[in-house]
């Protein structure tokens, strides 16, 4: 932990609060636009519809603007395999291969190797405006980030004590929640509860929203423009050619099991919010009809960090998704693999596996500060896994400091995302931009 200790010196964790903008700060509706000129035109509108719900919705679709600042930030230059987008909302529980659930980081789009700092400070900065978008008072948001804060460096010097096995092997289970977490019997079956509301959200149930059948065949329903049907189906290169090189990057035994299935439907879906316009997919599978498999094709496009913390060494973007997933989760979907479509990279996983996500709207105070709580020992985790988890705990060392700090910076770039957010607001009102209907 020394050699973690002596960075203090060269990056004061005091200097982790500092955030002011840049005299030559690009303009965040800028680097949006930027973004949307490689999207779905047609899906835009969707985009900043779903940004301009409010500053915490904003922040969750303009990572880019977040990195751009970032990269200008104070950073003690111990790397990591980053999430890229850590905000509140990118963690929740799914099942393990071995129909376990556990709680865990659920979204890798942007995952680079880059400092630790950008993601533990981009979550603190999501904990804030979630909590003002349920207008709490300033002490209790701060309380929230604090408490994720303690959580990450208490478990970075618990991990610090790991073997690398040992690290490896860890995952943030129900049993191990309750003990750690859990202060109270409401709050285990609240816990609880959450597993079984995961449980309920299956494939199987997955399949008869999202499908019917039509002249005597199964398919996926039309709901624009979320769920479309592309007009040519029948030749499109992601059923013959993409398949083919997505099943060139499984496990051979995995190729035995999808040659059970045929490819029967497939469909483009807008998901997310900063995801919105980039070409997404849902494929339908059948191995008879009754035994479905829905897989999620998505889109992977350059980093939003690479321009600070350096390119992917992967060719293929899909890669560097799903390598940076499988490193940091704890149990990754045994179906990820990557494929390319007329020039663009994709990667694939399973659409749904018994994922849940908390609330953040309707939840009590008490669950909110045990979600923090896992939200911060589970970032500890995903970053142990990808350095030698003492040279963190070293720096972050065993009083408040850095926690102090997070607390700082997460109020002050809150309070910019709202200035940002209101020049978001303003551009629709000179129509600089459109906005879709509402729901959608």
């Amino acid at each position: 932990m020394a050699a973690g200790k002596a960075l203090r010196k060269q990056v004061p964790r005091t200097s982790q609060a500092l955030w002011s903008p840049a005299k030559n700060r690009p303009q965040p509706i800028d680097l949006l636009e930027k973004q949307n000129k490689t999207r779905v035109p047609e899906l835009v509108p969707v985009r900043w519809s779903r940004m301009l719900a409010s500053p915490f919705a904003y922040m969750r679709g303009s990572a880019t603007v977040m990195a751009t600042d970032l990269g200008r930030t104070p950073n003690s230059g111990i790397r990591v395999q980053a999430c890229g987008d850590c905000h509140l909302m990118n963690f929740g529980m799914y099942a393990t291969p071995e129909r376990n659930v556990i709680f865990d980081i659920n979204d890798f789009d942007e995952t680079l190797p880059a400092p630790w700092e950008w993601d533990v400070k981009r979550l603190a900065a999501s904990i804030e405006l979630a909590g003002r978008d349920r207008s709490m008072p300033a002490s209790r948001r701060a309380g929230f980030v604090r408490l994720m804060a303690q959580a990450y460096r208490d478990y970075m010097h618990e991990f610090a004590q790991f073997t690398a096995l040992q690290l490896w092997y860890a995952r943030l289970d129900l049993p191990t929640a309750v003990q750690r977490f859990a202060k109270s019997a409401r709050e285990r079956k609240q816990m609880q509860r959450s597993v079984q509301q995961a449980e309920h959200r299956t494939l199987e149930s997955a399949f008869i929203k999202m499908t019917e059948v039509v002249n005597g065949r199964r398919r996926l329903v039309d709901d624009p423009p979320v769920i479309t049907h592309l007009r040519e189906q029948h030749g499109h290169p992601l059923l013959n050619s993409a398949f083919a090189k997505y099943l060139s990057t499984i496990r051979h035994e995995l190729r035995l099991l999808l040659s059970r299935y045929r490819v029967v439907d497939f469909a483009l879906k807008v998901v997310g919010v900063g995801s919105v316009g980039t070409r997404c997919g849902v494929v339908l599978l059948m191995a008879n009809d009754g035994d479905p498999l829905l897989l999620q094709v998505k889109e992977a496009n350059p980093s939003v960090l690479d321009v600070y913390a350096g390119r992917s060494k992967y060719p293929n973007h899909g890669e560097r998704i799903v390598v940076g997933q499988r490193t940091m989760q704890a149990a990754s979907d045994i179906f990820l693999g990557w494929t390319e479509i007329r020039g663009r990279d994709y990667y694939v996983r399973q659409l749904r596996d018994m994922k849940w996500a908390l609330d953040i709207a309707t939840a009590g105070v008490q669950r909110i500060e045990r979600y923090v709580q896992g939200c911060g020992a589970t970032l500890a985790r995903a970053h142990a896994r990808s350095t030698d988890p003492a040279l963190i705990a070293g720096y972050l060392g065993s009083g408040t400091t850095f926690d102090d700090a997070l607390v700082e910076f997460a109020a002050t770039y809150a309070d910019q995302t709202e200035r940002d957010y209101e020049q978001l607001s303003a551009a629709l009102k000179k129509r600089r931009i459109k906005v879709a209907a509402r729901g959608k």
